[in-house]
């Protein structure tokens, strides 16, 4: 059987809670043999560095996501290199900008809109920071109208940070611009879905070793598995519909993606 990797899942979400062993036992049953744990937060990436050393086949990347920066202190640089330096940390992430649920959706104004965006670049900026100080690259969150304001921020640390686009649909001008950044792309569950041709466009678009295989649980579960808790071993449903896309076999695609995620996240092993 032709092993694969779950490179970006949320293992730590209460959604775990109840069953966690028996999760990472159906993912190595699934010959998942790699989890990545990202954290969304200080105590999140705190909780996935710990799981990591609990487990041998998982690791962690740790980091703010920006949905949750009105909760975040003014500099989170200091607690983020404390982690950064931990055997099993591989990235630093998932970091980014999301401007699908501003203030203004939820009754807030456009002064308070505008705030959370400055807020988003400024923690996003502090956690390439890191990632550069640290020798990490970047796990990278984008949602809404942002990829032109997320390619800027990335720039100037071209050269230092790789970043991975994970769960990536956009469409084939933005994959150019994302591989000529000497970035990565990250595939879900939505590969699968009826009404997710344009991600499978892009996956036929990018280059082998130039993407990953992720779940992002315990969200977008594949088919036939859709609406349920998805989990580390649905990354099997996942890569026999992107072998498909590609045209290849499993045990082609099981050494290209293992081979990108390997080369991307140097501290794997």
């Amino acid at each position: 059987m032709a092993v694969f990797y779950d490179t970006h899942s949320h293992l730590t979400f209460p959604d775990f809670q109840a069953d966690l062993p028996e999760v990472i036992e159906r993912a190595q049953a699934a010959e998942i043999t790699r989890i990545i744990c990202v954290g969304t937060d200080l105590e999140s990436s705190r909780s996935a560095v710990r799981l990591s050393e609990q487990h041998p086949g998982v690791f962690a990347v740790v980091g703010w996501h920006p949905n949750h920066v009105t909760e975040a202190p003014e500099d989170i640089r200091s607690a983020f290199r404390e982690l950064a330096v931990h055997p099993k940390v591989v990235a630093i992430g998932e970091t980014g900008l999301d401007y699908y649920r501003m203030p203004s959706t939820k009754g807030g104004t456009a002064e308070q809109d505008a705030h959370f965006k400055q807020r988003q670049a400024a923690l996003f900026r502090q956690q390439l920071e890191v990632a550069a100080e640290c020798g990490l690259n970047v796990v990278v969150h984008q949602r809404g109208d942002v990829f032109e304001a997320t390619m800027a921020e990335l720039a100037p640390f071209a050269g230092r940070v790789r970043a991975v686009f994970h769960c990536f649909a956009g469409d084939g001008a933005a994959l150019r611009r994302v591989l000529d950044l000497d970035g990565m792309v990250s595939f879900t569950g939505i590969l699968t879905f009826k009404n997710g041709q344009n991600v499978r466009d892009a996956l036929a678009a990018a280059p082998m070793r130039r993407f990953m295989l992720e779940t992002d649980c315990p969200f977008l579960a594949p088919v036939p598995y859709r609406g349920k808790r998805c989990e580390p071993a649905f990354v099997k449903e996942t890569s026999e519909t992107a072998a498909q896309v590609k045209g290849c076999s499993l045990e082609e695609l099981s050494a290209a993606t293992c081979a990108a995620a390997q080369e991307f996240f140097p501290k794997l092993s």
